[in-house]
């Protein structure tokens, strides 16, 4: 008799309230106009990668096609966290609908998880062009380079689908706080109060095929590359070869290390506000650095925007 009268009981929770960066009235006006500068920085860096990848015959190769999806993979990234992280340091905490919050939440882990997959592919590409270079034009056809990248978004939809199904199909009865600034999987999974173990298992799955599973191709590439720098008869190639690996290497690890700390666990997570720095190192410092890493360090990038200045 008791079980029957529990549901009645539950107030289904229909907004929630999002804490935001930081509670504390001293210092968010200044946060707010560092994090608009880096948004509106990252927006600038992406845009201007993919305009020029999309105007210069010299940079239709695949190396710069799959530099072109995460660049705009990135716009979109920050599009859907930043808003809320600026609204939050603007007017303090703030009540966000429950379908805002699903969406917002729908959106994230599609591109996360896109990211993980575009990342895996980008160092695949580099590990066939250096172990592999005779093979190259075939191994990276423009049909396997459509593929990977396809894959990628439409991986990402799938598990999103899946995640976000689950998670809003659980009863959230109150309280109904987030503390973060946008909306998360584990603070929502904190907040319910019905068994989310298919919830879990559903994360758990998603975690080991997309972040391990692209983590483990991304390592794998980067270590075979290595070996074939260390086999180069010329210390200058193995010095520049090893510089920009390493830059590539430095991105990838703060943005898994970030991201594996957070969503590869099967059991729910207290929201603190560790996770709330590791969750700006992915959704604002890895947008920011991955523009500057990957192309603007690239000397045909940079022979291509000298050519476009040129043109303006």
């Amino acid at each position: 008799m008791q079980r029957s009268l529990e549901p009645a009981n539950l107030t289904s929770v229909q907004q929630f309230v999002l804490l935001g960066l930081s509670t504390r009235l001293s210092g968010r006006d200044t946060l707010f106009a560092v994090f608009l500068a880096l948004y509106l920085l990252t927006l600038l860096e992406n845009t201007l990668i993919v305009y020029l990848i999309c105007t210069h015959g010299e940079l239709r190769k695949p190396m710069y096609f799959f530099l072109g999806n995460l660049s705009g993979l990135e716009m979109c990234y920050v599009s859907v966290t930043m808003p809320t992280l600026l609204a939050g340091l603007w007017t303090g905490p703030f009540y966000v609908p429950f379908a805002a919050c699903m969406t917002q939440l729908f959106f994230f882990i599609s591109l996360i998880c896109t990211e993980c997959t575009l990342l895996a592919s980008m160092a695949y590409d580099r590990c066939v062009a250096i172990c592999r270079p005779l093979h190259y034009p075939l191994l990276m056809r423009p049909q396997v380079c459509l593929g990977l990248a396809t894959s990628s978004w439409l991986g990402g939809l799938v598990v999103s689908v899946a995640k976000t199904t689950c998670i809003a199909s659980l009863t959230y009865c109150g309280p109904n706080i987030l503390n973060q600034f946008f909306c998360d999987v584990s603070p929502l999974l904190n907040l319910s109060c019905t068994h989310v173990a298919l919830t879990e298992l559903v994360d758990f799955i998603s975690a080991i095929v997309i972040f391990w599973g692209t983590l483990l191709v991304a390592l794998a590439s980067y270590v075979a590359i290595a070996m074939a720098v260390l086999r180069m008869p010329s210390a200058a190639a193995r010095h520049k070869a090893f510089s920009t690996c390493a830059s590539h290497l430095a991105v990838v690890g703060i943005f898994y290390s970030a991201a594996l700390f957070i969503y590869c666990r099967p059991s729910r997570i207290k929201s603190m506000d560790l996770n709330k720095v590791l969750s700006v190192v992915y959704t604002v410092v890895t947008p920011l650095c991955n523009p500057v890493i990957y192309c603007l360090r690239n000397r045909e990038v940079h022979a291509a925007l000298r050519k476009a200045l040129r043109w303006s």
